[in-house]
C-alpha cells in the first residue's frame, strides 16, 4: 500500500466506530461487488415477539422451511454445502439481548445482499436451560422474518445441535444480477 492509499483510508476511517459485541458477529470477505451500507437498525421497530414460549424439546431438531422452497436447497443447506456469508454467536447472552443482536444482524445482512448465515445459539443438557430457551426462541424469531426461506441443524463441525444454518431469500438487486448473467450466456 503506497502512503497516499494509506493516508486516504485513515482519513476515511476518522470517525468509525467500533461495533459494540464485535467477537459476536463475523462476516466473511464478500465476492460481490455491491457496496455494502452500514444502517442504524436503532431506528427500526424491532417486532421480534418475547410473549409465552413453547420451548422445543432437546430432542427435536430446529428446522424451518418456507412453501414452494425447493428439496434440492433445503437438503444442500442440511449438508452445509452453502458457504456461511457471516456469523452470529448468541452464547451465554440474556434473551432480550439475543433479540437485539438477531434483529440487527438479519437486518445488516439482508441489507448486504448476504444469503447463508451461521447463527450459534448453544445447547444445554436440560429442556429449561438458558441455552434451549435461547434455541425455542430463535427458531421463533427466524420464522418472523420474511426474508428467512429456511433454517436448519448445523453440522458438527460448525457447532452442530448447538449452531443452525439460515438460508435467505434472494435480493431483488441479486435476481436481477442473475437474469442478466444467464440472458448474456443464452445469447
Amino acid at each position: 500500500m503506497n502512503p497516499d492509499d494509506k493516508s486516504l483510508f485513515l482519513d476515511a476511517m476518522e470517525d468509525v466506530q467500533p461495533l459494540k459485541h464485535s467477537a459476536d458477529v463475523h462476516w466473511q470477505p464478500s465476492h460481490n461487488s455491491r457496496t455494502l451500507q452500514r444502517v442504524d437498525t436503532l431506528q427500526l421497530d424491532n417486532f421480534l415477539t418475547t410473549d409465552f414460549l413453547d420451548i422445543i424439546p432437546l430432542d427435536t431438531p430446529l428446522e424451518f422451511r418456507r412453501e414452494g422452497l425447493q428439496n434440492g436447497v433445503i437438503d444442500k443447506l442440511r449438508l452445509g454445502k452453502y458457504p456461511q456469508q457471516a456469523s452470529l454467536n448468541l452464547l451465554r447472552q440474556p434473551v432480550e439481548q439475543c433479540r437485539q443482536a438477531l434483529f440487527r444482524f438479519m437486518y445488516q445482512c439482508r441489507q448486504d445482499g448476504l444469503r447463508n448465515l451461521l447463527i450459534i445459539h448453544g445447547k444445554g443438557r436440560e429442556d429449561n436451560s438458558h441455552p434451549n430457551i435461547v434455541r425455542s426462541y430463535l427458531a421463533r424469531w427466524l420464522s418472523e422474518f420474511d426474508d428467512v426461506q429456511a433454517f436448519c441443524v448445523a453440522l458438527p463441525h460448525h457447532g452442530g445441535s448447538g449452531a443452525c444454518y439460515v438460508a435467505l431469500r434472494k435480493s431483488e438487486q441479486a435476481k436481477h444480477e442473475n437474469w442478466e448473467r444467464h440472458a448474456k450466456r443464452s445469447r
